[in-house]
């Protein structure tokens, strides 16, 4: 019998757009002609529960009456949340976009607590646009909905997550599996109910669930426990970001009432390899597969199938997601802040892996981090291709862990080459790659912003988790990308071991120079967990710090408790540095003193008041390598001959007037250096596929002139810099 696989990502992940795993596998399963159909019930969960009988629903089965204010209100006012759902969530949709009017005037929606925010916040705000206005004000609306949710009705929801305290450090299985004891609750009801159909329809012989955070984790074993009821025939089994990371030493037998298999790493092959086992019950060859042989957990490996080359894994398939009816939602108006939750983006990969691969904080002992492998920059743009033609969307996000600065440039120019009109953001390591001439390349193709971890903003402790970058390197490049037009989000660190208070504070005074300068868009402070797979988790006596538990529970194994050998409470620090950023993140407050952030005595800065503007006081270096890459992205200029004279001499002069989407402009040169000049923009066109290098333009240069250097840096070049001819 031929397998049919059901792929899934349980409740919840993103509202704006679908999470790719399922998306990847079943681009795999493609190129082995393996029937799938794969389903996002997060976004199908919430899509029913808010909509005009939803929420009927909702406010008659609350369990307890409400005992706030807040939710006392809400339950008043049901009838015009029940009135309002659906316009308001086809208008998140982008199908109803002359909603907006009526919501900005602000008497459409009903209000509770979630508004309180509007009035301090509108300074901030600045004056938005009408519909990003409407779209931040129907997310407060819908905030309201959930927080009477979570007060009255089922107190593990969450837009983006669902029960995730039963999967964060859980070491024991025993809290998970008491819970899955209980009758469903509220949200597992709705669960169920969709599961229950999408299964009848489908029929599918093998169930995949991707877990990729602890945030999916109660749903997935409530899908797999409904499954196995009615269903026992089906066989299931979990892979994704959870496992991949928590369960590398699973032991607990009663997994596996609930799935057959759980597999670790790159799914392609452990996926192949059950498919051939269920086929052929005598095949008995696992990849990276957990399952229970004679009542105990056994870990198989013994395939000699190899993993798949990147090239080989195919382009990831959306078909059969519901990608008209993702929601866009504006939780803050920070224009990097909301590219996480704002638009639906098509995902894609770089390069498998992490070319750094050294942060000790990491897990870089794993495969998803330690087997680096990219692929080539004709294929990724093959691979763009083809998911506009199938999605309709030209938004692609880069969910690499670190992209390497090579294969953007190499990307960005093939994306040139194409003539595609693409919008691209991904995340990377701010080193000194990233030049001034890279980032206005990266903006020309279409990339928007990056996101790059700056950590621990302190030279010592950047050494001591081995990022290979200094504050002031990091000052330079968010500086390049955002005079080049593209917007920055940096991830901070706090409570690394050894961090001294003054260093938090030194840390805190970095960060708010960055952004004072304009250089640093956005933000989110991150409080250091110790994981069993990193550097630090693994030796934590280098790093002066104590296990305070091994991980070694019969369940999930990555997060250990740990003794600074400081003895500082860094918690304490936790509010304070995410107001004072969020404020910067507005634009605002830069002149408060660190102290007016927190409740308690900090000691005063050491950093200097101008050390971010002193480090971007930078002279310009002329000094180019001739191996460098020499790329026009202007087009061809029309030319006028004219003659100047001077005392008595006169000699021939060009004049070339190029045009770019903005402006026009000209310059002059004499008549040799001006043909020379048209000629070689015609060959160094970023529409050409052969790149010509510094040494080949200045050897073209001198078999026909002389004094190439005086005329590199002389005024006409220059102004060319100015307008797109780069260095790379």
């Amino acid at each position: 019998m031929k397998t049919k696989l059901f792929l899934i990502t349980p409740p919840f992940t993103q509202l704006n757009t679908p999470y790719p795993a399922t998306a990847y596998i079943k681009g795999f399963l493609n190129t082995k002609n393996i029937e799938s159909v794969q389903g996002d019930l997060g976004i199908e969960v919430i899509l029913k529960l808010f909509s005009k009988e939803g929420l009927k629903s909702l406010f008659q089965s609350n369990n307890q009456q409400p005992t706030t204010d807040n939710c006392k209100r809400i339950l008043a006012l049901q009838d015009e949340y029940i009135k309002t759902i659906d316009s308001v969530i086809a208008f998140l949709q982008g199908k109803n976009p002359t909603l907006a009017l009526q919501i900005c005037q602000e008497d459409f929606l009903p209000e509770a607590s979630r508004f309180a925010q509007l009035e301090e916040l509108d300074w901030a705000f600045g004056t938005m646009g009408t519909q990003d206005k409407a779209k931040h004000l129907a997310t407060l609306y819908l905030e309201d909905i959930s927080d009477f949710i979570v007060a009255c009705v089922d107190e593990n929801f969450g837009f983006s997550r669902y029960a995730e305290r039963l999967g964060r450090s859980a070491n024991s299985f025993d809290e998970l599996y008491d819970a899955l004891q209980q009758e469903p609750t509220y949200i597992d009801s709705i669960l169920l109910s969709i599961l229950k159909e999408r299964i009848e329809t489908i029929q599918p012989t093998l169930f995949l669930i991707s877990v990729p955070f602890p945030g999916n984790l109660y749903s997935a074993f409530r899908s797999a426990q409904w499954v196995k009821k009615h269903y026992p025939n089906i066989k299931i089994s979990m892979g994704g970001g959870f496992p991949n990371t928590e369960l590398r030493s699973l032991s607990d037998a009663r997994v596996f009432e609930f799935f057959d298999y759980i597999t670790l790493d790159d799914g392609e092959t452990p996926i192949e390899e059950l498919i051939v086992n269920i086929e052929n019950p005598n095949h008995n060859s696992y990849k990276r597969t957990f399952l229970l042989e004679e009542g105990k957990v056994v870990y198989k490996n013994n395939s000699t199938q190899h993993d798949y080359k990147q090239s080989q894994v195919g382009t990831p398939d959306y078909s059969d997601l519901l990608l008209d009816k993702y929601i866009s939602v504006i939780e803050i108006v920070n224009p990097m802040h909301r590219l996480w939750s704002d638009g639906r983006w098509n995902k894609l990969t770089m390069a498998h892996g992490c070319y750094w691969g050294k942060c000790t904080f990491c897990d870089i002992s794993l495969d998803y981090i330690k087997v680096y492998e990219p692929v080539a920059a004709s294929l990724l743009c093959d691979r763009m291709e083809e998911m506009i033609a199938q999605t309709g969307e030209n938004g692609f996000h880069y969910v690499d862990e670190a992209a390497p600065p090579a294969l953007m440039r190499a990307l960005a120019l093939e994306i040139l080459r194409r003539k595609l009109a693409v919008t691209w953001w991904t995340n990377i390591r701010f080193e000194k790659s990233f030049t001034q001439d890279l980032c206005l390349l990266l903006k020309a193709s279409g990339c928007i912003a990056v996101s790059g971890g700056l950590e621990v903003a302190s030279d010592r402790l950047l050494k001591l988790i081995d990022k290979g970058v200094t504050v002031e390197q990091v000052a330079k490049v968010t500086r390049n990308f955002t005079e080049a037009g593209v917007m920055v989000h940096a991830y901070l660190m706090y409570g690394y071991p050894t961090q001294t208070i003054q260093e938090t504070v030194d840390s805190l005074e970095m960060v708010r120079q960055l952004f004072e300068a304009g250089v640093l868009q956005s933000g989110f402070w991150h409080q250091f967990a110790m994981t069993a797979h990193s550097p630090v988790g693994m030796f934590p006596e280098q790093f002066g710090a104590v296990k305070e538990t091994e991980a070694i529970g019969t369940f999930a194994n990555n997060d250990i408790n740990f003794v600074d050998s400081t003895g500082i409470d860094h918690d304490k620090f936790s509010f304070g540095l995410k107001k004072s950023l969020f404020n910067f993140m507005h634009g605002i407050c830069f002149d408060y003193e660190l102290q007016d952030w927190f409740d308690f005595k900090i000691p005063k800065t050491k950093i200097g008041a101008d050390f971010i503007f002193d480090a971007l006081q930078e002279e310009t270096n002329f000094n180019i390598k001739p191996t460098a890459k020499i790329v026009w992205l202007g087009g061809k200029p029309t030319v006028e001959h004219f003659t100047k004279s001077k005392k008595g001499n006169s000699w021939e002069m060009m004049a070339l007037t190029f045009h770019d989407k903005k402006e026009s402009f000209t310059i002059q040169t004499n008549k040799a250096e001006g043909e020379w000049l048209v000629e070689m923009l015609q060959k160094i066109s970023v529409s050409n596929a052969k790149t010509y290098s510094f040494q080949e333009v200045k050897t073209d240069f001198e078999q026909q002139l002389e004094d190439f250097e005086l005329f590199w840096y002389s005024k006409p070049v220059n102004t060319l810099r100015e307008f797109g001819l780069l260095v790379l």
